[in-house]
């Protein structure tokens, strides 16, 4: 019992590690604290504003088909508001339902790698293949959940 005890504790804190590796370290910048990686793993589930964005010139900074964590843009990821950042880390795998309930999402899994504006709060930005589907999303209302 205690072995194992030992085992799973050791397991949380390099998890723990590696989450922190990717975050950020510059001053006020957020922390990986074991609470936010709970919240991250339990289905937490936040109603934000979701809009969309493509790897366009115009909606992106200076390397449009890379993200805050150094992958390539493609279908399923997702970037966050840095306040959204501390519920759902980067690596985080969430579901995002259109609470109008007209553009459907299909139950998909996305990843959160890429991070939006500083200005932006409590803002989710879903990666689209092409500008023209970028701006008819549109803006709208979304409920976010953790899959744990």
């Amino acid at each position: 019992m205690l072995n194992s005890l030992k085992k799973t504790l050791a397991v949380s804190a390099l998890v723990l590690a590696s989450a922190a590796s990717v975050l950020p370290s510059q001053a006020g910048a957020q922390q990986v604290t074991l609470d936010t990686y709970v919240a991250a793993r339990t289905g937490r589930s936040v109603v934000a504003r979701a809009t969309a964005y493509s790897s366009h010139a115009a909606q992106t900074d200076s390397t449009p088909n890379i993200t805050a964590t150094g992958t390539r843009t493609r279908p399923g990821v997702i970037a966050l508001s840095r306040d959204l950042l501390r519920i759902f880390p980067y690596g985080s795998r969430v579901t995002i339902q259109d609470l109008s309930g007209r553009y459907n999402l299909g139950g998909r899994v996305f990843i959160v790698e890429d991070t939006m504006a500083a200005r932006k709060v409590g803002s989710v930005d879903i990666w689209m293949p092409s500008y023209g589907e970028a701006i008819r999303f549109g803006a709208r209302s979304v409920r976010i959940t953790a899959v744990r």
